[in-house]
């Protein structure tokens, strides 16, 4: 269940991305499945370990993982084609300088995808629970997409569109934030937690939820190229 549309990115085969907040790997096994170098960093080493073992499984060659911090990336300037942030920039204080460092290390001309959750599920979430917000390591804030927007354009990106994702997340997390925001042992949570393996799944539910995410999505993506001349 990709949040960053892969073709939008225009990823190529042999082309170097970087999953900046990887967590347990999906966007990087995507990445990978297409014949990309993959670099996965995280802060997180439970999530790093599974993105690693499903990473070597794919390709014990075409990428790794790393513990890193998004403010200071392990990179030299140009080392990628493409960045990928996925559900990281509500998390930092300061994230017009994460965004500023990935840029960094992003080719001239090269892509990206940075996602956060919307709006609207934001403040519906914590409306039911304070914990969505006052739980460490929780979000910080909720964001306005003409802010991050902004921040991208600062940073040297031209941002170049939008799409919309999870829907069907949505009401996933209304349950969690109903019925216990730190533990999936509820019944119902559990049962919707199967459902939403089986529509990952499911040609129906995946054109049902693409309908949906115009409605309720649970994430918004910022397409962005950096720009080929001047400096930043």
């Amino acid at each position: 269940m990709l949040t960053v549309d892969l073709d939008r990115l225009e990823l190529k085969p042999g082309d170097r991305l970087l999953d900046a907040g990887c967590g347990g790997g999906r966007h990087c096994f995507g990445a990978m499945d297409r014949g990309a170098t993959v670099i996965g960093l995280d802060l997180d080493v439970e999530s790093l370990k599974l993105a690693r073992a499903g990473m070597h499984d794919r390709n014990p060659k075409g990428g790794g993982v790393l513990q890193a911090d998004v403010f200071k990336l392990p990179f030299a300037d140009h080392a990628f084609d493409h960045v990928i942030c996925s559900e990281v920039m509500e998390h930092v204080h300061d994230y017009a300088t994460a965004i500023r460092e990935l840029v960094r290390v992003l080719k001239p001309g090269g892509t990206v995808g940075i996602t956060i959750p919307t709006a609207t599920t934001e403040f519906f979430y914590l409306r039911l629970t304070r914990d969505y917000f006052e739980s460490p390591g929780g979000h910080i804030r909720i964001f306005k997409p003409r802010d991050l927007a902004r921040a991208m354009s600062a940073a040297g990106l031209d941002v170049q569109g939008v799409s919309f994702a999870h829907a069907l997340h949505s009401p996933y997390w209304v349950l969690r934030s109903v019925l216990g925001l730190h533990s999936e042992k509820p019944s119902p949570t559990r049962a919707y937690r199967r459902f939403l393996i089986h529509a990952s799944t499911s040609r129906m539910w995946t054109r049902v939820e693409h309908w949906l995410d115009w409605i309720w999505p649970k994430s918004l993506v910022l397409y962005g190229q950096r720009k080929t001349g001047g400096s930043i």
